[in-house]
């Protein structure tokens, strides 16, 4: 994805409603000079490429992402590691690249893909029954 059109589909995101090229056009206005047609021609090209949906309103269409911008991520990331000859390689300089907060991240996402952890075996007591009471019969 291009500048403009990750600035275009920041928008998209932001907003998660459909909309339309004149609202896109009027944020954008804000930060550089634009041109409608220009707007309306990412907005046709992000829905040929599948990343926005639309739907006509009058003689308009509003425009809706397809997915996240998490799943947009994830599928650069994806992408680049499946191109690397040595994937482990690429995944170390990768860690090796992330921030404190990103490992954080990272490893609570793992977490969540491992699922619920079982609770590990009690240790060995040598036949004690710890959960057993006590009695103390005063002998």
């Amino acid at each position: 994805m291009g500048e403009l059109e990750d600035a275009v589909m920041t928008r998209v995101w932001k907003w998660n409603r459909p909309v339309t090229v004149r609202e896109v056009l009027e944020d954008l206005q804000q930060e550089r000079s634009i041109a409608y047609t220009t707007v309306m021609t990412v907005l046709d090209n992000l829905h040929q490429k599948g990343w926005v949906r639309r739907e006509a309103e009058g003689r308009a269409y509003r425009y809706e992402a397809v997915s996240t911008r998490a799943a947009y991520a994830a599928a650069l990331m994806n992408d680049a590691w499946s191109q690397s000859d040595n994937p482990a390689a690429a995944l170390v300089a990768f860690f090796g690249m992330m921030s404190e907060e990103q490992r954080g991240a990272l490893s609570d996402a793992v977490r969540i893909v491992q699922g619920p952890e079982t609770p590990e075996a009690a240790p060995d007591t040598a036949g004690e029954n710890p959960g057993a009471a006590q009695e103390d019969d005063g002998r």
